[in-house]
């Protein structure tokens, strides 16, 4: 077998079960979507929609410097989560470029679990481990140990109460816990990607494809429905929420991301990147960089990574994501535009399709926050 063959999760012969168009993804074959995208993201807003998100990337760290060599490698101050918490963070390169975003839980006193997207695990992997020279932790790949699915919508809670004993009413937004889904262990997080209520599911991938019938089965009467990577793009970008290669690179820094509060410059000891990101705060600071803005369309045409944004006839900016949005009913984008044209409601801003300036509003990250 080439080591170009992408990877399986232990869902792939489920997902096909059920007519999952599948498509690569970092090396992975997942599911784009099972039917109507539309009807996928409207489920997750209204319902509830069923994840696998088996390629994000587990690295595990643990030891009695674990956290020191956390607050080393990472931007944040991870000594201060608490066991059974979360936190997102990033990890950023010596000249504060942006390496990846990342979710680090604190499972017990001296051990995290450190999670990657998918197309930077292996960039990640490496960075910790390089990063660990000196400190008495050890950073573990455990990306075959584990499957991740997630329960995501305002039905979630409901669904999942009916097949674990876990105390999800006591559990809050950014936690995790260790209980049993389905009677298998699971570690249960109340974390997700699509601007909803939910829950990420990490267990063993020989007990993944049990625990996503049990989900199915308690779920479909609350209209639960499977959903795949095309609809979780709708929403997180719905959601304002950063996908990297899109709104985070290694061209950018926290502060040019708009992002700087997860920056932690108080914590005890120095961070790689420290000294460029101490930097970029100052200019943010005096001269504002371009600005991550919402953009909903006038019209119909659907803007995409790349292309221009413009006003007066000058290029003001650039999309970062773009697509139709279910919840509005247009076409949304977000993108990165110069200071004097990022207040919601600047007028006169276009984006270049394809030379057509088509006319957009500029509007306040997020489009869409639900109703608590």
């Amino acid at each position: 077998m080439s080591s170009n063959a992408p990877r399986h999760t232990a869902l792939d012969a489920l997902h096909r079960s059920l007519g999952a168009t599948m498509t690569d993804f970092a090396g992975w074959d997942m599911p784009l979507r099972y039917g109507s995208e539309r009807d996928e993201h409207l489920a997750v807003r209204t319902k509830a929609g069923l994840f696998d998100l088996s390629h994000m990337g587990e690295i595990t760290v643990t030891g009695p410097q674990a956290a020191d060599l956390l607050n080393h490698a990472l931007v944040g101050n991870i000594a201060t989560v608490g066991v059974g918490r979360a936190r997102y963070t990033m990890i950023c390169q010596e000249d504060g470029g942006i390496l990846d975003d990342l979710i680090v839980y604190r499972l017990a006193d001296h051990e995290y679990m450190v999670v990657a997207n998918a197309s930077n695990a292996q960039v990640v992997l490496d960075a910790l481990t390089g990063r660990a020279a000196g400190f008495d932790a050890v950073v573990r790949d455990d990306r075959d140990a584990y499957a991740l699915i997630a329960v995501q919508g305002p039905e979630s809670p409901g669904i999942l109460k009916a097949v674990t004993d876990a105390d999800l009413d006591g559990l809050k937004y950014y936690a995790g816990l260790p209980g049993t889904v389905a009677g298998v262990p699971a570690l249960i997080a109340r974390t997700g990607y699509t601007g909803e209520d939910g829950f990420e599911l990490f267990v063993a991938p020989a007990d993944a494809e049990k625990v996503w019938q049990a989900l199915t089965e308690a779920g479909t009467p609350a209209g639960l429905v499977p959903c795949g990577l095309s609809c979780r793009d709708t929403l997180r970008l719905e959601a304002g929420m950063p996908l990297y290669g899109h709104e985070l690179t290694t061209s950018l820094t926290p502060f040019d991301a708009g992002l700087g509060r997860v920056v932690k410059f108080e914590k005890d000891g120095d961070f790689v990147g420290r000294e460029a990101l101490a930097e970029a705060a100052e200019r943010a600071a005096s001269e504002p960089p371009r600005v991550l803005v919402g953009l909903i369309a006038e019209g119909r045409r659907v803007p995409r990574a790349g292309y221009p944004v413009v006003a007066g006839g000058k290029v003001i900016g650039e999309i970062t994501s773009g697509a139709p949005s279910p919840t509005l009913g247009k076409p949304i984008a977000m993108a990165y535009v110069d200071a004097a044209h990022a207040a919601p409601g600047t007028a006169g801003v276009g984006v270049d399709i394809r030379g057509s300036h088509e006319p957009y509003e500029v509007v306040a990250l997020p489009f869409y926050k639900r109703q608590k």
